[in-house]
């Protein structure tokens, strides 16, 4: 196989969501795993949806992701390109004006539907004579263009799903230029595969009846035709579209929710196919097990809970190198307390417990025994020093279990959990621990 060129097209109407970051994934995985390219292609054509901020932040969020690409290009600076390949389709008898507004086609739909028939497009247009569109015209009525399918059958082999066939009789005749002269997506998508050389065209199983269409737009303008792989969509942990959910798991949220690319990669990468789903620190680790065949049919399910699970572990390996410029302390304090944490933003709590000044909660029970513990502790505490602690206190008072350890994790801490209280009085010291364990802000 030759190198791959791939795309990834979004919309700068809005930030990236799981559901097109999955799709990024797919073309970046591919393309590494071949030594191929990828290419970040703006599909900016709705000049009025599409803002240079939503531009940027997809910029922003894929580089964030780790994401590089080898080329980008922006639709709205290319509808000259467009413009000569509709006239190309024009003169062939492929693209032809239609003059019927939303009502009248809303109206020939619910007949059609109500005498059993497929709602497809009838064609009246091509029956029109130049003095009939005149008329029109002159009504001031402008014309939308659709492109004409042969009616026959369009066959592929998808990378994902295998032999495809869609009855292009069964489709309606696609609108490529609307009445106010903008492009709908098919065409310009066409175009800028053919000029890009694209050879590969991976997507949501979404396109696949707009493949068929466009394999035959393909066949008209020219003889580059790339390959398609169209992979299941995403839903929601309990089987359910995410479609209404997709604004709180955007690629902004995600991060503002202090979880890491690599967490959200995996998942990602992993869910909807034969591995299972584990962490992996590089998406070169993710591309040398990237493979098609591992792609399943049934929708991939993403869940928050897995998500934050492979946050969590991401962590709990992570080197005090990787994010000594993101936590406070030192590679001690990051090596003992990032066992207990889900996401980056939890090590500020125990920042708080450990660098700040505090007092835990003695119950007024428990005062005696703390005060016990603050006169035993030594001038330096060593590994050691919590395991003499609970042996003499145990021996003093004949405490055992959790009426033991809890009052002084609680004196020292203010948590009833966390990293295990050996470690935990190394990072106090003995000054710190013995004033909290006498009630004392330290």
């Amino acid at each position: 196989m030759t190198k791959p060129i791939v795309r990834f097209a979004p919309s700068p109407t809005g930030r990236l969501h799981v559901g097109n970051v999955r799709t990024a994934l797919m073309n970046v995985l591919f393309a590494q795993a071949e030594g191929g390219t990828f290419v970040l292609r703006i599909d900016d054509t709705d000049l009025d949806r599409s803002t240079a901020e939503y531009e940027q932040g997809i910029r922003d969020d894929l580089s964030w992701l780790g994401v590089s690409w080898g080329k980008t290009f922006k639709q709205s600076d290319r509808f000259g390109m467009y413009d000569e390949a509709a006239a190309k389709l024009k003169a062939a008898g492929l693209l032809y004006a239609c003059y019927e507004t939303s009502d009248e086609l809303d109206r020939q739909r619910k007949l059609l539907r109500v005498a059993g028939k497929p709602p497809i497009y009838n064609r009246a247009a091509l029956e029109l004579t130049d003095a009939e569109k005149s008329a029109l015209e002159a009504e001031g009525r402008t014309p939308h263009w659709r492109f004409k399918l042969s009616g026959g059958t369009v066959t592929w082999h998808d990378l994902v799903r295998g032999e495809q066939t869609i009855d292009m009789s069964s489709l309606s005749d696609p609108v490529l230029i609307r009445g106010d002269g903008s492009y709908l997506y098919t065409l310009p998508s066409v175009v800028d595969d053919i000029e890009a050389e694209i050879t590969h065209v991976i997507r949501g199983e979404d396109h696949v009846t707009n493949s068929g269409a466009q394999i035959e737009i393909f066949r008209a303008l020219s003889d580059h035709l790339p390959e398609f792989a169209h992979t299941p969509l995403l839903v929601g942990g309990d089987g359910k579209s995410l479609s209404k959910r997709l604004g709180s798991l955007s690629m902004l949220e995600l991060r503002q929710q202090g979880i890491e690319p690599m967490s959200i990669a995996s998942l990602l990468a992993k869910i909807g196919t034969s591995d299972a789903v584990e962490i992996r620190h590089s998406l070169k680790a993710l591309a040398d097990e990237f493979a098609f065949t591992k792609i399943g049919r049934a929708p991939a399910r993403f869940d928050e809970k897995d998500l934050t699970a492979l946050n969590a572990k991401l962590l709990h390996e992570t080197p005090y190198a990787d994010v000594k410029d993101r936590v406070p302390g030192d590679e001690d304090f990051w090596n003992i307390v990032r066992a207990n944490i889900e996401k980056i933003s939890d090590i500020d709590d125990w920042a708080d417990i450990v660098l700040k000044p505090m007092s835990g909660e003695i119950a007024a029970e428990d005062k005696a025994f703390c005060e016990t513990a603050a006169e035993f502790l030594p001038a330096k505490v060593t590994p050691e020093t919590w395991g003499s602690l609970i042996a003499h206190l145990k021996a003093e008072t004949g405490r055992k279990g959790k009426g033991l350890f809890m009052p002084l994790r609680l004196a020292l801490t203010g948590q009833q959990h966390g990293p295990s209280m050996d470690d935990m009085l190394q990072l106090l010291g003995a000054d710190k621990a013995k004033a909290r364990l006498r009630g004392q802000a330290a």
